[in-house]
Formats: structure tokens, sequence, C-alpha cells
């Protein structure tokens, strides 16, 4: 059984909750979501498993999840996309942000999230039972793809991508 980490509104830890329960009753818990760049400006998309229990078979960032307790953001950040994508990447953290979005199946996200981004020409090597495809997209052809298939991404991805874009061209002054 997963935890996730509950949290206030300023981030602090206040318990941990069952991480589905607290997908159906939404408790504010801390999660992070990757997003990392190839030397070209591409962003690495990750297409959620098919077996996930929300948002299956949406695009998203190249990785998200929630830290263990006890765990630092560093380490939870390096754990899930080395388990995800089969990837080790410098990454730092970038912005914070709260969100609540209903996800399908009944859940609804209610997530402190912390927004790291990185840099990697690696290929991915993906784990089956958390992603089901993945592929690098222009920043311009991913606005385009958003515009015109929103329903083919997830709430939180929608939510955060031009708050990204805008911390992002920060490091990566080459991106459109």
């Amino acid at each position: 059984m997963e935890y996730v980490v509950l949290v206030d509104e300023n981030d602090n830890e206040i318990g941990q909750m069952e991480k589905q329960a607290a997908h159906i009753d939404p408790h504010l818990h801390r999660a992070f979501s990757i997003f990392l760049f190839n030397s070209k400006g591409e962003l690495l998309m990750q297409q959620r498993a098919l077996s996930k229990y929300h948002s299956p078979g949406l695009w998203t960032n190249t990785c998200c999840s929630h830290p263990r307790a006890g765990e630092t953001l560093e380490e939870a950040t390096s754990r899930r996309l080395m388990e995800e994508m089969g990837m080790v990447c410098p990454m730092h953290e970038v912005y914070t942000f709260i969100y609540k979005a209903p996800v399908g199946e009944g859940l609804t996200e209610h997530e402190f999230d912390h927004v790291f981004i990185g840099q990697s020409d690696d290929t991915p090597i993906i784990n089956h039972e958390e992603v089901e495809s993945w592929k690098y997209m222009t920043v311009a052809d991913l606005k385009d793809d958003i515009q015109l298939h929103p329903e083919q991404y997830t709430e939180w991805f929608k939510i955060t991508f031009e708050e990204m874009l805008h911390h992002a061209k920060s490091v990566f002054p080459h991106l459109n």
C-alpha cells in the first residue's frame, strides 16, 4: 500500500494517508513534476500506462509522482525518474503550485506540486507498468496540440504548462 505525505498550504507536513484514499476524499498532499528538455529544446513527454488508476493513456510531463515519508524531493525525483523512464539526470526545482482538479473515475488530485526541470538527450527505457509511450515534442507543436486535443493531456500538465515554460526559458533561453 502506498502513502502520500499530507501537507498544509505552506507545504508543512501534517500526516500521511493511503494514496488512493487521498484521491477519493481529496486531501492536499506533496507531489512533484519533472520536465526534461533535450538539447534541441524539445520536451520529453510520457503517455501514462493504460493500467493507471487515473488518467490512463493521457500525455503528460516527463515524470510525476509523490515523495515517500522521510524522503527528500531530490531523492524522490531521482528515484521516480529512474523507475518510470530509466533515466538519470540533474534537475533543479523552479517553482511550486497548488491545484485541485478532477481526474476521472470519481477521483480528484489536490496537490502541492514541486516543479523540477532538467536537460538530457538520453533515450528513455520506460517501465511499461507506469508508461505506455514517450516522445519529444517542440514547445510550438505541444502548444498547438494542447489547443486541438486538450482531452489527451493530464489536468496538472495543462494547469502548469505555461508557468513551467516561463521558468524553463530562464534556464533554456532557446525555447520558443
